[in-house]
């Protein structure tokens, strides 16, 4: 069995929720692209990374049923993990950066697919959506308190991979940060917290705590 780390990313602030990810360290190991996407299936984390240059920060991301060029938690996360000052992913280099508690990255919103942004009245009609049927990727958010620039989320990636809901998905919160151009403390799933900030030549930073699993 291949060698591999679990982290939870974006955590809340006792450590607790965050998305699981998957990240094989020596991704020598697994140099087929086919084998990596059928190893992300077996994981069934919401995205699995492939380390193919500790030192330099290149890396491979998949989801259980595609590839994809540029993923933000596990930019986050594997960031966190290597200690490295970039990542370099096949959409470009993603800054990054440890601050205290939170490891951050500096990305671009058209690096990621398109979600779409769905906007509704109250944080309480976002806690109570039913998860939609297999389709498009929806990102669900409401203003908590929009004076603080604080949201409530969840994400619907509508694969029919199995991963019916995303519990931190920072590729919408850079897109949602570069919509409304302000800086944004999310909370998504059951209770994930993540951090944006946009940056001059749209460039969004975002951040949030990291924690090995196993």
């Amino acid at each position: 069995m291949t060698d591999y780390d679990v982290l939870r990313v974006f955590c809340g602030p006792k450590g607790g929720y965050g998305n699981e990810l998957g990240v094989v360290r020596d991704g020598s190991v697994v140099p087929e692209r086919s084998d990596r996407q059928a190893m992300a299936a077996k994981f069934g984390f919401s995205e699995t990374v492939f380390v193919d240059d500790p030192e330099r920060g290149v890396i491979d991301i998949y989801t259980p049923s595609v590839r994809l060029p540029f993923a933000g938690y596990p930019c986050v996360g594997t960031a966190w993990l290597l200690d490295v000052p970039e990542l370099v992913t096949p959409a470009g280099v993603v800054g990054a950066r440890l601050d205290g508690e939170f490891s951050w990255i500096e990305a671009r919103a058209e690096w990621a697919p398109p979600r779409t942004l769905r906007q509704y009245a109250t944080a309480a009609e976002v806690e109570e959506l039913d998860v939609p049927p297999a389709g498009e990727w929806i990102y669900a958010w409401a203003w908590e308190d929009e004076a603080a620039g604080r949201v409530r989320a969840r994400g619907f990636p509508g694969r029919g991979d199995g991963v019916e809901e995303d519990e931190a998905t920072g590729a919408a919160a850079i897109q949602l940060t570069r919509k409304l151009g302000r800086a944004l403390n999310i909370t998504q799933g059951s209770g994930s917290q993540l951090l944006t900030a946009p940056q001059p030549g749209d460039w969004v930073e975002l951040g949030g705590r990291v924690v090995l699993e196993r």
